[in-house]
């Protein structure tokens, strides 16, 4: 079974763990990693020739478009994440409509495709935004992998319901991998679930859902995942450090790893056949 590859593309500074001390003021003079470790992955999809999805931040777009035009160039999926990381609870809905826009015009107008699909920053439409799916249909995007069917502090909807599926609102949500035990919704879509649990049980997690439940899985991760050498932000709080560093100099090798064990395609190509 073919699951869904997908790669959240921001820069380390960018991350809303790191928002505390990381102001969005300070991200043009910060020191950017984004187009070597872009060069990495797209250099280790395309030895294994798996295509993916790049949910890729507008501000990236705007300010290295070559690393657009490389993601397109390799037969990848371009789609939004929005244009500089927003929550969307953090946002009106008539600012959450321009900023699905700006994102979506500025990458369609760089990578010279269409997009139709969307991922909120932080997994950050929850119940708190009902309004935003009607929104992203209006702006023309067809899909959404926004929702996170687990209990988490920063994000996460645990009662949502796991499996994809066409709203009244015309767009289709495909929640981020889950598996339901002992009456509670666990991740299984990586991130940084996957720098923390042995490679062993994320990657039966994944084929349990394929097995047991024939359906493909949703996985995720960042560029900065894959870059141990980044510079370190000082005075973040412990938990945000631990969760931001942890296992870095183990993630590309175990990426590798989980890129021979399954078989990987794009979001639309998995999901959404007639995008």
């Amino acid at each position: 079974m073919k699951n869904a590859l997908t790669i959240d593309v921001e820069d380390y500074f960018q991350v809303a763990a790191l928002a505390s001390v990381v102001t969005r003021e300070s991200w043009s003079s910060r020191e950017s990693r984004i187009e070597r470790t872009m060069a990495r992955i797209l250099g280790l999809l395309e030895s294994r020739q798996i295509r993916a999805t790049f949910f890729t931040l507008g501000w990236v777009a705007k300010k290295f478009p070559g690393v657009v035009r490389d993601i397109v160039s390799g037969g990848h999926e371009l789609a939004s994440h929005g244009f500089d990381h927003t929550p969307v609870w953090a946002q009106s809905p008539g600012e959450f409509f321009a900023d699905i826009l700006k994102s979506r015009h500025l990458l369609e107008e760089v990578g010279s495709v269409p997009v139709f699909g969307y991922r909120a920053p932080s997994f950050s439409i929850d119940r708190r935004t009902p309004w935003a799916h009607g929104l992203l249909a209006q702006a023309g995007y067809r899909y959404s992998s926004s929702v996170y069917p687990v209990r988490h502090d920063h994000y996460g909807m645990p009662d949502a319901p796991r499996l994809a599926r066409v709203l009244d609102e015309g767009v289709r949500e495909i929640p981020l991998t889950t598996v339901c035990a002992f009456g509670r919704n666990w991740p299984a879509a990586g991130g940084g679930f996957f720098r923390l649990l042995p490679y062993a049980l994320s990657s039966r997690l994944i084929r349990r859902v394929n097995e047991r439940e024939g359906m493909p899985a949703v996985f995720y991760f960042h560029p900065w995942e894959l870059d141990p050498a980044q510079p370190r932000i000082e005075g973040l709080p412990g938990k945000s450090r631990f969760r931001h560093y942890l296992n870095l100099h183990r993630t590309e090798k175990r990426l590798a790893r989980l890129l021979g064990d399954f078989e990987w395609g794009r979001m639309d190509e998995v999901f959404c056949h007639e995008a």
